[in-house]
């Protein structure tokens, strides 16, 4: 008797495919207050659900917030706020020029830093109209926001993780576990017939469309399309 594939297992789920608890550092967000015209970085920390460093940054009426660590960031350096383009502030879309680099930003005001929030990632002032700001994100897509949502300058920290290889199975071993990702993945062609519809010799063997209403152990391939095969011209 087989096993259940892959993607019936994972939405049945288990300890396999469960995230491991972590003690989460903090949720990156912003301070509204308008008193608060700057902020002192006091800690630089590590959070284990996501590739950039937070740093944590204290304002005089003594509230102490998480954002996301921009490149150069030391303890001791001054975060400003609604004002000011040096690296690390915190300002409004409106505040910025053509051609300054921004992360961590809001998709609508109040809406704490949402685009932008991964290590090396960061989006381009292009342009401005009467109420909006024109954005270039780093996929190339172009955005319009508010003049009010807020975004920190600069990129986050940590931008050259991917240049350093694995090297070993054991360091990916234990970097997707701590992501509850699941690894190795087995190609269902690498598989026997009785383990996974696709098994077997012949590759998959049989047509990859498959009904909507199949079983869990059946479904998988292209579910429901509308066609399949090559166009014809």
């Amino acid at each position: 008797m087989g096993k259940r594939i892959i993607s019936r297992a994972r939405g049945k789920g288990g300890p396999r495919y469960r995230v491991p608890s972590h003690r989460f550092k903090g949720v990156p967000e912003y301070n509204f207050s308008r008193e608060n015209t700057i902020g002192v970085v006091t800690e630089i920390v590590h959070d284990p659900i996501r590739n950039t460093p937070l740093m944590l940054v204290e304002f005089p009426d003594k509230t102490k917030k998480y954002h996301i660590a921009p490149e150069g960031v030391k303890v001791g350096d001054i975060i400003n706020y609604w004002e000011g383009l040096k690296p690390s502030s915190v300002v409004p879309l409106s505040e910025t020029q053509e051609g300054t680099k921004i992360f961590g930003i809001e998709t609508y005001p109040g809406s704490g830093p949402k685009l932008c929030r991964s290590s090396g990632s960061f989006a381009i002032v292009t342009g401005f109209t009467q109420k909006k700001v024109k954005i270039k994100l780093s996929s190339g897509k172009t955005k319009e926001l508010d003049k009010k949502c807020l975004a920190t300058i600069g990129i986050p920290a940590g931008a050259g993780r991917k240049e350093k290889p694995f090297v070993k199975a054991g360091t990916k071993h234990y970097l997707r576990k701590a992501r509850g990702k699941l690894y190795p993945i087995v190609s269902g062609t690498a598989m026997n017939p009785v383990d996974h519809p696709f098994g077997g010799k012949t590759k998959p063997g049989i047509s990859k469309a498959v009904s909507r209403n199949a079983p869990p152990g059946r479904k998988v391939g292209s579910i429901a399309p509308r066609r399949m095969g090559k166009k014809k011209k």
